[in-house]
């Protein structure tokens, strides 16, 4: 990508509007470099996040600018979503846990009253197994979740929200405001 200040203004405005999203305490979120041939403009957001029990989930909210616009966007701005999550074994074995995991992003987007179309993506369970010298522990389970949709205009601060807001539903952080007491057994 180019200087910013050659960009399209469609574009800087979607990015300034992203670079309002303030996060949650326990939420860090970064620019990072965005991926470079899937449209003539892009920008990325990097966010991680830790929530009881050490659950780490992380991810990517990329945005994408074509002048031109590209066949399955039905529009010129893009939003692409990669999000990861480690998993407890209970909760990997649900098996209405890719309807819920979607409903994450779903209900997020809706919750911070994002405007958009054409949205799409897949969620995927992941379990793996280590052997012999390579150390950690010997089982992990994990969510995945891609999508993209296409904004109505260039007001992404609410893209930017919901982004926010899939991530603390994916590590299991309560609601801004809610303390979680950890349970202590008696000795």
């Amino acid at each position: 990508m180019t200087a910013m200040t050659h960009a399209p203004e469609l574009f800087r405005e979607a990015v300034a509007a992203l670079q309002t999203v303030r996060p949650r305490p326990e939420l860090t979120l970064d620019s990072v470099r965005a991926p470079q041939r899937l449209a003539p403009w892009s920008y990325a957001l990097s966010g991680e996040t830790t929530g009881p029990a050490d659950v780490l989930a992380s991810g990517r909210l990329v945005l994408l600018h074509d002048p031109d616009g590209q066949e399955n966007w039905n529009g010129v701005l893009r939003m692409v979503v990669y999000a990861r999550a480690e998993l407890d074994r209970e909760l990997a074995s649900d098996p209405f846990l890719p309807a819920v995991g979607w409903s994450w992003l779903t209900d997020a987007l809706e919750g911070a009253g994002a405007n958009l179309t054409a949205l799409g993506g897949t969620v995927t369970e992941t379990s793996s197994a280590r052997f012999g010298d390579i150390s950690g522990p010997p089982r992990t389970d994990d969510l995945e979740l891609r999508a993209s949709w296409t904004p109505t205009d260039a007001e992404l601060h609410s893209h930017g929200e919901a982004f926010c807001q899939m991530m603390a539903s994916m590590a299991g952080l309560p609601p801004v405001g809610v303390t979680l007491f950890e349970h202590r057994q008696s000795s």
